[in-house]
């Protein structure tokens, strides 16, 4: 009897113990490697996202050598059809542990095991999957350097391997499947992307290991710099596994490997904290700021979300965001704040908006960080930290080739003169816009506004 791999955040051959799984349950029978586009997911996705999966998917079907099933609709309908069709007696997944794919997989298991199917999980997108690292007390972690340190005590398993004797299925016919993937790259507001799949990841991964890793922990706050590894965009769809890079990286050592790793556990932590706090989606996980004056000003949010806010710092980074479906993380950083602090926006509509334009867009670390940076979710990042663009600027663009890189008028300015076009009289020649709002005066009302729900205030620029 036959047996189904059904792949979603593990979209790789490598290093997927699904695979090994349903080559042990089909006892020497074919291996039906299948993706399900889900209108649920697929359709509601933004353009960038949309596209970055129809890369990989298609460079996927390559590494399957052609054995790849592509299948559209709901999965509790075409999952059952797909195992009654090939003989088979089970379907082996990755744990999902998102809201919706966790429900979307109760779906299916129920719909399985009404025609006899076995629903088999096995291993998840994580090095340890969220939920399993607990305090003494058996309670979830709240905040980030207690979990490190319990993740890393966990530990995790070795990378799987491949079966030598596993024989994949045939492609099941996928109709217009193919081609829908195909138009998604061409879409409207697709974004100019990275190499796609295995392949691409695997080199990229290789030349950060070479000549990326040493002084990673010194130079990865910097936007001018091409100092992280741009690995992001592949965990996000699980073309690696991060139990792969931890096995590269135990062989460096050293504070930038170590860097890495904590950077590896804060990805972890976050979809630790989602899978226990699922409201948090769209809702403040801590109540600190609730009752809070939010605003709602169109004009605003649209010249935040375009990077024309007439701050360099956060229009590079949007514009960077438009073009090419990413972000430098300290950027992220700055322009969530001047949405939550200086525009007084409440924090989902910048993390829809992330979510939508980001390839690497992972739905627990994206909330979660617009949360940490809204004050309102974990650790003890004050409530009241207000980033001031200028100051950051100054400090990780130092010589503004980041700004000149993503904001063409401002091109003409050397140096760090960048940052502040409205400092130098030819600053405005070539049509850079005006600041929208004056950041000293909204710091002042953001700290004002949450000393009136909290009774105290603070500062650290």
């Amino acid at each position: 009897m036959g047996a189904i791999v059904w792949l979603r955040r593990d979209l790789r051959r490598a290093d997927l113990p699904t695979l090994a799984a349903a080559h042990e349950r089909a006892a020497g029978g074919e291996v039906t490697v299948c993706f399900v586009l889900d209108p649920a997911f697929f359709d509601t996705a933004g353009a960038a996202r949309r596209a970055w999966l129809a890369a990989t998917l298609l460079a996927l079907r390559e590494a399957y050598d052609g054995h790849l099933t592509l299948l559209q609709g709901e999965p509790a309908e075409v999952l059952p059809a797909l195992a009654r069709a090939r003989g088979a007696g089970s379907v082996h997944v990755s744990t999902e542990t998102e809201p919706a794919g966790a429900a979307r997989d109760a779906r299916v298991r129920d719909a399985l095991a009404e025609v006899g199917v076995a629903w088999v999980e096995t291993g998840s997108p994580y090095m340890v999957t969220p939920g399993r690292v607990r305090t003494r007390e058996g309670k979830p972690f709240e905040v980030f350097t207690p979990f490190a340190r319990a993740w890393r005590e966990h530990g995790w398993r070795a990378p799987a391997q491949e079966p030598p004797s596993l024989v994949l299925a045939p492609a099941a016919p996928a109709g217009e499947s193919w081609s829908r993937l195909e138009a998604a790259l061409d879409a409207p507001g697709v974004p100019d992307l990275p190499p796609a799949g295995e392949g691409a990841a695997l080199d990229r991964w290789r030349a950060f290991l070479a000549d990326g890793l040493a002084g990673y922990a010194t130079r990865r706050e910097r936007p001018d710099l091409d100092a992280t590894s741009r690995l992001s965009p592949y965990l996000k769809f699980g073309v690696l596994h991060p139990r792969s890079l931890l096995a590269d990286l135990e062989a460096s050592g050293g504070p930038d490997a170590e860097r890495f790793v904590t950077e590896l556990a804060w990805r972890e932590f976050y979809a630790d904290v989602l899978h226990h706090h699922p409201e948090s989606l769209e809702a403040d996980l801590r109540p600190a700021l609730a009752g809070i004056r939010y605003e709602d000003s169109a004009d605003l949010v649209e010249a935040w979300q375009q990077g024309r806010t007439g701050f360099p710092l956060v229009d590079a980074g949007m514009r960077q965001l438009l073009a090419t479906g990413w972000m430098h993380n300290r950027v992220r950083m700055v322009a969530a704040s001047f949405l939550t602090k200086d525009l007084h926006v409440w924090w989902p509509a910048g993390a829809r908006w992330f979510l939508d334009h980001l390839i690497d867009g992972d739905l627990a670390s994206n909330t979660h960080g617009w949360q940490w940076i809204a004050g309102t979710g974990t650790d003890a990042a004050p409530y009241f930290r207000v980033f001031n663009p200028v100051l950051q600027g100054l400090r990780f663009d130092p010589d503004g080739h980041y700004v000149r890189r993503w904001v063409p008028e401002l091109a003409h300015l050397s140096g760090a003169t960048a940052h502040e076009p409205w400092a130098v009289e030819e600053g405005y020649a070539h049509g850079y816009p005006e600041r929208i709002v004056d950041h000293g005066a909204e710091r002042r009302e953001a700290l004002a506004r949450y000393a009136e729900v909290r009774g105290a205030v603070g500062s650290r620029a």
